[in-house]
């Protein structure tokens, strides 16, 4: 299977934004301090992920990374549609972590993905950092989701969060 790589690079620089938008939404949401203050880390943490992949891109028809990134957000996107479905519905920090943990664990698989079908070393290399740092993320997410599920026990993750 042939990959067209720029036109991958493109997406996942929209990827990226709409997962720091996610993180942006989600932690106006957030009553947790410690939640919200975790939302806006990881939104920024996008912002820069972004641009690890802006700087790949050959593509001329995003001139200005800040100027697209901070255009209102695209809410058909699949993790800007999932969490204002999960905002309409009963949002709350437990079921907004299930689902920044869930969306993170796809990107991570995306990701690696994508890396090994890519011959170019240089492409390749970003790609496989995005996804050590989306890996992060969901380490990150997952331990704040035990803070606030009052987990004392690593083990009581696996009867929770894992599967």
């Amino acid at each position: 299977m042939s990959i067209d790589v720029q036109e991958a690079v493109k997406r996942s620089i929209q990827t990226e934004k709409n997962a720091m938008n996610f993180y942006h939404m989600g932690a106006l949401r957030m009553k947790d301090p410690d939640a919200r203050r975790m939302f806006e880390t990881l939104a920024r943490e996008e912002r820069e992920h972004a641009g690890h992949f802006y700087r790949i891109y050959r593509g001329s028809d995003i001139p200005s990374l800040d100027a697209f990134l901070d255009a209102p957000p695209d809410h058909q996107a699949a993790w800007m549609s999932s969490l204002e479905r999960l905002i309409e519905s009963d949002f709350n920090e437990k079921k907004a972590l299930e689902l920044a943990m869930e969306k993170e664990k796809n990107l991570e698989a995306t990701l690696r993905e994508t890396a090994a079908e890519i011959e170019d070393g240089e492409v390749r290399a970003v790609y496989e950092l995005n996804a050590r740092e989306t890996h992060n993320h969901y380490l990150l997410i997952e331990a704040e989701y035990a803070r606030i599920m009052g987990m004392v026990d690593e083990s009581e993750m696996d009867t929770y969060v894992r599967e």
